[in-house]
Formats: C-alpha cells, sequence, structure tokens
C-alpha cells in the first residue's frame, strides 16, 4: 500500500507514442481536470497535445510505483484511443482503479464527450 509520507516533491516526465494503427475517434480539445489532491487520490490534468503522450507523473512513491501508475495511465489512455495528449499527474498514493477512473474522467471532459459512457472499465 502506498502512503504519502516522506513527500519529496519528486517529478518524472515521460513521453511515449500510441499507434494503434486504428482511426482516433476522441481527440483533446480543451484542458480538464479530474480528481483532488487528497489522500489516497489522483489529480489528472489533459491538454491537447501534438507530439503523441506527454505524461509528467508526480509522486511521493514514484520509486516505488511509477511504473505501476504509468502503465494504467498509459492503458486507460490506449483503451481510449488517445493518441495525442499532454497528461500531468499528481498521485497521493491513488490505487489503480482511482488513476483509471480519473483518467478516464479528465479525457471525457477534455473531449467534450456527450454520447453514452459504460463507466467501470468497459471502455475499449
Amino acid at each position: 500500500m502506498r502512503d504519502g509520507a516522506g513527500y519529496d516533491g519528486s517529478k518524472e516526465g515521460v513521453s511515449r507514442s500510441v499507434d494503434n494503427g486504428e482511426a482516433n475517434n476522441m481527440e483533446v480539445k480543451k484542458i480538464a481536470v479530474a480528481g483532488t489532491l487528497e489522500s489516497s487520490d489522483c489529480m489528472v490534468t489533459v491538454e491537447p497535445g501534438t507530439k503523441g503522450i506527454e505524461l509528467e507523473l508526480e509522486s511521493a512513491v514514484i520509486r516505488q510505483y511509477g511504473k505501476q501508475i504509468r502503465k494504467v495511465t498509459m492503458d486507460a489512455l490506449e483503451r481510449l484511443e488517445i493518441s495525442n495528449a499532454k497528461i500531468r499527474m499528481v498521485d497521493k498514493g491513488a490505487l489503480d482503479c482511482t488513476i483509471k477512473a480519473r483518467v478516464e474522467c479528465a479525457v471525457m471532459r477534455a473531449c467534450e464527450y456527450e454520447g453514452e459512457i459504460d463507466w467501470g472499465g468497459a471502455i475499449r
């Protein structure tokens, strides 16, 4: 389990492109935010990008869980077919399910999506 003890303001930036060879149905149109800075949560900011996925991650537990946080984030973006976006995440010990939900919500807001949403991992 992650906790915020010993927070030293560690930051790590990662750029990774997602190219699944399919037409992109979701396009980031504006800046959007989901989440809070409360303990056991994360704040995700999504904004338009042009260089693939640019992920900036700040977490007190980046050394222990940074790879898993990035994996969950990138998997969610790939499922949503997002190929160009700047993502900034400030993690305060969020569980994987919380990270996934925050990424999905921020992306839906940023894309101004108005259709039916089947929350809970059914987004493919």
